[in-house]
């Protein structure tokens, strides 16, 4: 391979492919689910505003206006948002594959259940089996998100996941602020529980049934990436209500979760359901009343975040300090801390 392919396989080809996935419907941004974002934002916009719960003059300054949306972390975003397309071509797909082939796909599953227990008759592609496995995948998926999004919140991980909440203002795109090392971990988790599910579900019907799908995309996968979605990451404050929120995300719950105010700390972690939270006490409700939140992490260092170098590299140094920490003498009036 000469220099100019590399150059298009690593740097040109991702870009391009990165840029192309806004009019993609597998992903959250793309420019439908956009749109239907602030076309909700839009109408709380109208509503607030003839209630007079607003002070905004206009819906551009509802949604953030310049002070966010052209924010020096914004257009960090939008910068990052491209390169990420090169930090998965680069380091993520081949860090997966190097475990992809040691763990066991879901042929591999089906072959060992086979083995096990003798083949299965074949019950056929029927609709309400794909809705029924479609519905698998997306609370295994969304469960499996829950744990490595917390576990990213522990104390060896947290420098890693600190890149995506040192944003301090939030725009769409700020989802995908996140540490390439963090998306293996998600990947590699997808691959090990949802191979093991699509093995053992296809087992049991005796052969390979498809999920079912809304233009090309998992049914559930659509509907709550429809549900204003986008809004998350955004100054646009969605609540569902204190019921509803024990079982849906809403925007406002995930905008909680990026607080800098340490009652936030530790709160709604997952992506689509709020029921995981309520399952192992993490949830934190809200209501139609905007709550006054600033985003952060409270350690007052977003400065050390305004660069691509500085989203990638930052966390191995302070992992690094983590683990050997400089010795220096005590300062007068400064005591070592309690064991």
């Amino acid at each position: 391979m000469g220099v100019l392919e590399f150059l298009h396989y690593v740097v040109i080809a991702p870009v391009v492919d990165q840029f192309t996935k806004i009019f993609d419907l597998n992903g959250r941004i793309g420019v439908l689910f956009l749109c239907l974002s602030y076309a909700v934002a839009y109408g709380l916009f109208r509503y607030r505003k003839q209630r007079g719960l607003t002070d905004a003059g206009s819906f551009w300054q509802f949604i953030g206006g310049n002070a966010v949306h052209w924010h020096p972390s914004a257009l960090l975003d939008y910068r990052y948002y491209l390169v990420r397309g090169v930090l998965k071509v680069a380091l993520v797909v081949p860090i997966v594959g190097l475990v992809d082939p040691h763990v066991l796909r879901s042929a591999d599953y089906v072959g060992f259940f086979t083995n096990l227990w003798g083949a299965r008759p074949q019950l056929g592609q029927t609709l309400s089996l794909s809705l029924l496995y479609g519905l698998g995948v997306f609370l295994i998926s969304d469960f499996t998100h829950y744990w490595v999004h917390r576990a990213f919140h522990c104390r060896w991980l947290w420098a890693f996941h600190k890149v995506h909440h040192s944003a301090p203002v939030m725009v769409p795109v700020t989802a995908s602020r996140v540490h390439f090392l963090e998306k293996v971990a998600g990947k590699l988790a997808d691959l090990i529980f949802l191979g093991a599910y699509a093995g053992a579900f296809w087992y049991a019907c005796g052969g390979e049934i498809s999920r079912y799908t809304l233009f090309g995309v998992t049914y559930l996968v659509f509907v709550f990436n429809a549900l204003a979605s986008n809004l998350r990451h955004s100054h646009v404050w969605l609540s569902f209500g204190p019921r509803l929120e024990h079982v849906l995300n809403s925007p406002a719950q995930h905008q909680i979760h990026h607080s800098d105010a340490p009652r936030h700390f530790h709160k709604n972690f997952g992506t689509n359901l709020s029921i995981w939270d309520w399952m192992f006490g993490t949830l934190y409700v809200t209501t139609s009343r905007p709550e006054e939140i600033r985003f952060g992490t409270a350690e007052q260092d977003s400065h050390r975040y305004l660069t691509l170098y500085s989203l990638v590299v930052t966390p191995f140094v302070d992992i690094a300090r983590q683990s050997w920490p400089a010795k220096r003498p005590l300062m007068p009036r400064e005591r070592a801390p309690e064991a």
